[in-house]
């Protein structure tokens, strides 16, 4: 009975020990002042290849420097540098039956060259999307065809045709090799044209740039089981600048992802104080997941898959979740029992980790965990936005002002002792199961 008793008084102490603790070293006021700083508009945004990113990562630099990390094996500084192709349509010149079609009802996807002509003399071929059907079944069917191609659109889908010209406008970012294609697959749509009688001719420009990328990431060492990673992350890109909203251009993405962001950095600056991770510790701050998950991708290439215990990618937790106070989900719930381990090690606690209940949005490939997750690693993310209902998503209102800072809080020390016996290697999640390539 004493032993019961003694054994109780120990809990209990330890329990209060860690409250105590994570209070001191995670304070409101020291979230605030990440989250703060990472969505203002000195940051314009953070768009990928922007100034504003290179700011931020400066920023998230200077925080890492401070806990103490160490820069990953075989780097110099906490960034992880590679490159990329940033491709911009330059200009669209297409002549059907000796006439010069107007520029603003032209545009063209696929094309991956400085320069590219074709016409109807070598076989090229021309068809028209039937007025009857969808404009996005046919635009996706085409696309999936790889032929170089004129597509004459309807004028009824005038509205379809300018959105979709409005994308390309950005242009898109490759790899070298997706550059060295002989004869890259190019959809030329011109809007309001019906027919080709005696040929057509396209004529296609594109700037192209060699761009730097960069992960910010850092690392406590292990100690028993040094090998063995855990990794914790959130991107710290976002939109740049949009389309002025009363007056307001900057897409601040103080949810989207400044909060997860905050978050990564948080528990970097609480394992590095309570320093009883048996299991090597990686937090990084991904580049590029807004514009395809660039910086995830390049990341998961540095390191073998096998060695890789969890990861934590956190994404929108600036506001309660659908469960309510003291509540966030968990993408890919059921493929390991990481959300099972989690919630153990929440036992005594309000917080509670529950399945993703949007899997219409297929959440669980939409962030950068599914690089990892792919190859096998229980790699999750946890969030608590309201995704189908949320009307700050991807627009310049996503702002500090609109978060709910106690929320964030709560979630960032739910994490950190839900994670505690992965860290110390006392639990190890199941595989997820691999995706065939």
């Amino acid at each position: 009975m004493k032993r019961l008793l003694y054994a109780l008084i120990l809990v209990l102490f330890s329990g209060q020990l860690y409250a105590q603790d994570i209070n001191k070293i995670i304070t409101k006021d020291y979230v605030d002042g990440l989250i703060k700083t990472l969505s203002s508009d000195e940051m314009q945004g953070r768009a990928t290849f922007s100034p504003g990113i290179d700011r931020a990562a400066t920023f998230i630099e200077a925080q890492f420097k401070k806990i103490g990390l160490k820069p990953l094996d075989g780097l110099s500084s906490y960034r992880q540098s590679f490159f990329k192709y940033q491709v911009k349509p330059v200009s669209a010149e297409v002549t059907i039956d000796g006439k010069k079609i107007d520029p603003e009802n032209v545009f063209a996807t696929g094309n991956t060259a400085a320069e590219l002509q074709f016409d109807n003399s070598k076989g090229e071929n021309w068809i028209k999307l039937d007025p009857a059907k969808p404009f996005i079944e046919q635009y996706r069917s085409l696309m999936r065809q790889k032929k170089q191609q004129l597509v004459l659109v309807d004028v009824k889908f005038v509205d379809a045709f300018k959105r979709i010209k409005g994308y390309t406008k950005g242009g898109s970012v490759l790899d070298e090799k997706d550059l060295q294609q002989e004869k890259p697959a190019v959809m030329v749509f011109v809007l309001d044209q019906d027919t080709v009688s005696n040929g057509f001719s396209v004529k296609l420009k594109n700037s192209i740039d060699k761009l730097p990328l960069f992960n910010v990431a850092g690392m406590i060492p292990g100690k028993s089981k040094a090998k063995e990673l855990v990794i914790f992350s959130g991107h710290y890109d976002h939109l740049g600048i949009l389309p002025a909203v009363e007056k307001d251009s900057i897409a601040n993405g103080a949810d989207d992802d400044a909060s997860g962001t905050t978050a990564m950095i948080a528990l970097a600056k609480y394992y590095k104080k309570l320093n009883n991770n048996e299991r090597t510790l990686i937090f990084v701050a991904f580049t590029a997941e807004e514009i395809g998950g660039f910086g995830a991708r390049y990341f998961s290439e540095k390191l073998n898959p096998d060695d890789v215990v969890a990861m934590f990618n956190i994404e929108m937790i600036g506001k309660e979740s659908k469960f309510g106070k003291n509540t966030a989900f968990i993408t890919g719930y059921d493929k390991s029992d990481f959300g099972k381990i989690l919630q153990k090690n929440l036992q005594g606690s309000p917080f509670t980790f529950h399945p993703d209940p949007y899997p219409k949005q297929n959440l669980f490939y939409r962030s950068d965990n599914a690089t990892l997750a792919a190859l096998g690693v229980p790699a999750h993310t946890i969030s608590t936005d309201q995704i189908d209902t949320d009307k700050l998503y991807h627009t310049v209102k996503d702002e500090y002002s609109s978060l709910d800072t106690d929320n964030i809080l709560l979630t960032i020390k739910a994490i950190a002792q839900s994670a505690i016996s992965i860290v110390k290697g006392e639990d190890t999640p199941t595989r997820i199961p691999k995706l065939k390539p």
